[in-house]
Formats: structure tokens, sequence, C-alpha cells
């Protein structure tokens, strides 16, 4: 392979990541996706805290109702069934809020990128030599430091809450229920919010380092940009080759044209310009060929074969060549011109015709 044992000092080019893409290799941190998740499961936790509250009352009451009937099959089918139903609507906001700020989360950093050979079982990683580079790899440690991080900053944080809120914690003793549950509510919140100002200066640190290792993952050496060049854009000799074996198919056509022009106007060896005037083709007249310098004296030199007539006038050959193409008609400014050259060309035809 080109590049083996070469250095990868090349940035990766926009094919290189379109194809790594493809293979579901794209930057992202999921520190930064569990930071956004985590707050946005709590907040909603928090504001629909008095809903949760409710039926969770609700039960209870209902609990304390057939509590002298537990045991028999009349209350305990119902009383399963309103357990299911208040699990279900209590956990419902939060299960969602998580489930729609993931795809947010892994969307916004991937563009929501699906690549099914991500998904296609790969027998490579079963390698136990891979497994235990891997294992061994800076990639690890990294992910192994943060994890650590992660717990002092909870231990430190618990720790400080419980230190702090000692008081508070031995008053639910003689508080009511819905007092004690605002509490806990507000030092949970409080917990929540000191993990995520440790997580969010985690998750920026993490996606640094995930752009940086991305990148340096996709490296590229001198040969792999060239031989992605030549992949891409095509070898340039052979590209070359093609544009000239083009050109001369396209000379080769335009030289069976000028038998059929009206008139070459040329200056005198470097432009010619072969012109055709034919109503039922086109409104005006149009060019069937041109060229400069070897290709002009062809054009000449064919059009005097043919017995093609030929004008000598520098600035209008010079100016149709450069406003037309082969095939197109000229500007509406030359129609005069041109016009008078064909009528030249049609009386001295005609004389000769005459003398015949």
């Amino acid at each position: 392979m080109g590049g083996d044992g070469e250095e990868k000092t090349e940035q990766p080019t926009q094919k290189k990541i379109q194809d790594a893409r493809k293979e579901g290799n794209v930057l992202q941190s999921r520190d930064a996706a569990t930071l956004l998740v985590l707050l946005g499961v709590f907040t909603v936790i928090r504001v629909s805290a008095p809903y949760i509250w409710s039926n969770c009352t609700v039960f209870l009451r209902y609990i304390l109702d057939q509590i002298g009937n537990a045991g028999t099959d009349a209350v305990s089918g119902p009383l399963f069934y309103q357990f299911i139903v208040i699990a279900v609507s209590c956990s419902a906001p939060g299960l969602l809020a998580a489930m729609v700020l993931g795809i947010i989360a892994h969307g916004a950093q991937t563009r929501f990128n699906v690549a099914f050979k991500a998904v296609k079982p790969n027998f490579g990683k079963m390698n136990p030599i891979s497994g235990v580079k891997r294992m061994f790899s800076l990639r690890s440690f990294v992910e192994f430091l943060k994890n650590l991080i992660k717990i002092m900053f909870l231990i430190v944080f618990l720790y400080t809450i419980i230190k702090d809120d000692i008081l508070p914690i031995s008053r639910m003793l003689h508080m009511s229920i819905m007092s004690s549950v605002v509490t806990l509510m507000g030092m949970l919140w409080d917990l929540v919010i000191r993990v995520a100002m440790a997580f969010a200066a985690i998750a920026f640190f993490d996606f640094m380092y995930q752009r940086w290792q991305y990148n340096k993952d996709l490296m590229m050496t001198k040969q792999e940009v060239k031989d992605e060049y030549k992949m891409t854009e095509g070898n340039p000799e052979v590209k070359n080759k093609m544009k000239q074996a083009h050109r001369q198919m396209s000379n080769q056509r335009m030289m069976q044209d000028v038998p059929t022009a009206d008139v070459v106007v040329r200056n005198p060896t470097h432009v010619a310009v072969a012109l055709k005037y034919d109503p039922k083709q086109h409104a005006a007249p149009f060019v069937v060929a041109k060229g400069l310098d070897h290709i002009a004296l062809r054009i000449i030199e064919v059009a005097e074969e043919n017995h093609v007539p030929w004008v000598e006038n520098k600035p209008l050959a010079r100016s149709i060549y450069s406003a037309c193409e082969v095939g197109q008609m000229i500007p509406s400014e030359y129609y005069g011109v041109v016009a008078e050259l064909l009528v030249y060309i049609y009386r001295q035809e005609h004389k000769e015709e005459l003398l015949r």
C-alpha cells in the first residue's frame, strides 16, 4: 500500500472525512451528550414534580383504602394495574426527555449521519491482540481518567451537600411528607447543578480532545494524498492525453464541415473563421470552423482544396473568433459586414457561372 512506513503529516481531505462518515467514524463527544440529557431530564423532573407527587399521593391513598382487603384477587389485580399506570405516567416525561435530547445531542454532533457499515459485524474487532492494544491506548487512558474525575467530583459534591445541609436533613424528621420531598428535591437539584458545571468543563475538554484525536486518526501521508488525487481527479498524464484526443476528434469533425462553408475570413495565417449561411438552420450566418495558427492554416488549406472562397479581414476574423464558438450564430453587430461579404461572394460565383 502507498504510504506504508511514511509519516502522516497531511491534513485529511474532504473525501477522507466523507469516507470516514460512511463508516460511522464521526466527531462526537459522549460527555457533551450526557450533559445535555442530564440537565434536560432533571429539569423535566423538577417541573413535573407536582404532577408526580399528586399521582403518588393518589396511589398511596388507594393502597391505604384497600389495605384491609390486601391479598385478595379482587384487590391485587386493580392494585397492580394502578401501580403500572402511576409508574408509566410518572416516568414518561423523564424518559421522553432523555430520548429526545439524546437524539438531538447525537444529531447535532454527527449531522444525523446514518452509517450502515457501522452495524455490520466486524470480526477484526474480536482479535484479542487488537483488544489488548485498545485497552492500553491513549484513548482508553483518557476515558479512564475522565471517569475517575467524574467519580471524584460526585463524591466531593455529595459530601459538601450533606455537610452543608445536615441541619435541614435533621429537621425533616419534624416536617410533613410534602415539605420533606421539597427539601430533598432542592438538595438534589443543587447536586445536579454542581455536577452539571463539573461535567460541562469535562465535556469541553473531552470535545477538544475528541476533535484532536479524530483529526489525528484521519491524517494522511503525502503518497495517500497523491493516490487520492489520482482516483478523484484522474491521472494528470492520462487526463491530458484524453483532452488531446478529444481536441483531435473535434478538429477532425470541424475540418469535415469546412467544405460546406460559404466563406472563410482570415488574418492572414494566424486566424481563420469559416462561415455559412443557411436560412433553414439558422436565422443568421454561423461558424462551422475556427482556429489559430496551424489549425487556421489547415482550415485555409481545406477551403482552397474544396474551392471555398476566402476573404482577408483581420479585425473581423479576430472579433468573430473571440465572440463565437463552433455552431453559434455571429453577433448582430457583424450582420452588415458579413452580409456584404456574402453578397460579394454570391455575385462572384454568379459571374463565374455565366462565364461558363
